[in-house]
């Protein structure tokens, strides 16, 4: 009985090895299960998050794409925009021009036919010497013309033809007036010509010739050849440059009050150049051009000292340098 007993113990313990054997199988079994579910699902997760990344990244190309694409064609728009609007602008700026050039063509014509602007009256003015009627006539200008037919240039060329002319001007005023402005050359010196006077202004321009001196400063020892003497022509350089020595010995004069009592100047040797006063009958030796307000001091002294002597007055030394003026009476007289 007793062995019985142990044998159904021991049959019971192997019985019950068999059964942890077989839960501790199954245990390990469910373990595997749920370890491989847990990495299906952690696969799965992985994938969908790729999946997510991805997804996002071509949405995020996309937009850029579309931004891109959708700022082409903004600027391509734009630039259309800009190009309609420059071309508008042209448009309307030819449209101006038209109209403007319409409205001067039209304003041209009704001035060029319509007798409100024919001309009534010629004004010259500025002229002392040359008369009105010489430089309308020189003008070719007319009454009863048209006051905007003619060229100012070529009319301003035929009044200068006048050798007095310096310059000319002319004002149309609208409707039927034209005014000749002019500035003249004044004559101030005369040059011994073939017996006659050609009178010459400061700048050497000869202004007329003439049988009357119109009692200026006769020039006399001119080196000009007589063909080259002519009306609104100057003299060479030459004479030119004695010129100039001419208007300081003339300003030298003035300061003593004498310019107004010199009748003729020698200008045949630069460096003794000489001037003669009819009034006081006495020719002054200046020598060259250098000291000239002293030795005019000197002259007008001897002049006073002299009074009513004929004879000539010597300043052509060098005063700074012990020269003595002197008085050598004429015994001609």
């Amino acid at each position: 009985m007793a062995k019985n007993t142990k044998e159904s113990d021991v049959n019971l313990f192997y019985m019950n090895q068999g059964q942890a054997q077989q839960d501790i199988t199954e245990m390990m079994k469910r373990k595997k299960a749920k370890e491989r579910e847990k990495r299906i699902k952690q696969n799965k997760a992985q994938k969908e998050e790729e999946f997510d990344l991805d997804t996002e990244t071509v949405i995020q190309m996309t937009n850029k794409n579309k931004i891109k694409k959708d700022e082409e064609e903004r600027k391509k728009i734009t630039k259309e925009e800009k190009k309609r609007q420059k071309r508008n602008k042209k448009i309307k700026l030819v449209l101006k021009i038209i109209v403007l050039l319409g409205v001067i063509i039209g304003g041209i014509t009704f001035s060029m036919i319509s007798p409100i602007f024919n001309v009534k009256e010629i004004q010259v003015v500025g002229n002392e010497q040359v008369s009105a009627e010489t430089i309308i006539s020189l003008s070719e200008l007319k009454t009863e013309e048209n006051i905007f037919k003619f060229n100012k240039l070529k009319t301003i060329s035929k009044i200068k033809e006048n050798a007095y002319i310096e310059t000319a001007k002319i004002h149309r005023k609208i409707p039927n007036k034209l005014q000749i402005e002019v500035q003249e050359r004044q004559h101030s010196y005369s040059v011994d010509y073939l017996g006659n006077y050609a009178y010459i202004n400061k700048q050497g321009y000869i202004l007329e010739i003439s049988e009357d001196s119109k009692q200026k400063p006769i020039i006399q020892g001119i080196t000009t050849a007589e063909d080259q003497v002519e009306v609104g022509k100057r003299l060479n350089n030459d004479d030119l440059d004695r010129l100039e020595d001419v208007i300081k010995i003339m300003n030298a004069t003035k300061e003593y009050n004498l310019d107004t009592k010199v009748t003729s100047i020698d200008i045949s040797d630069k460096n003794e150049y000489s001037i003669y006063l009819e009034e006081e009958k006495k020719k002054i030796h200046i020598g060259d051009n250098s000291n000239l307000s002293n030795k005019m001091l000197y002259a007008n002294a001897i002049i006073e000292k002299e009074k009513d002597k004929a004879g000539d007055i010597f300043i052509n030394g060098d005063i700074n340098n012990k020269f003595q003026p002197y008085f050598r009476e004429s015994l001609n007289v």
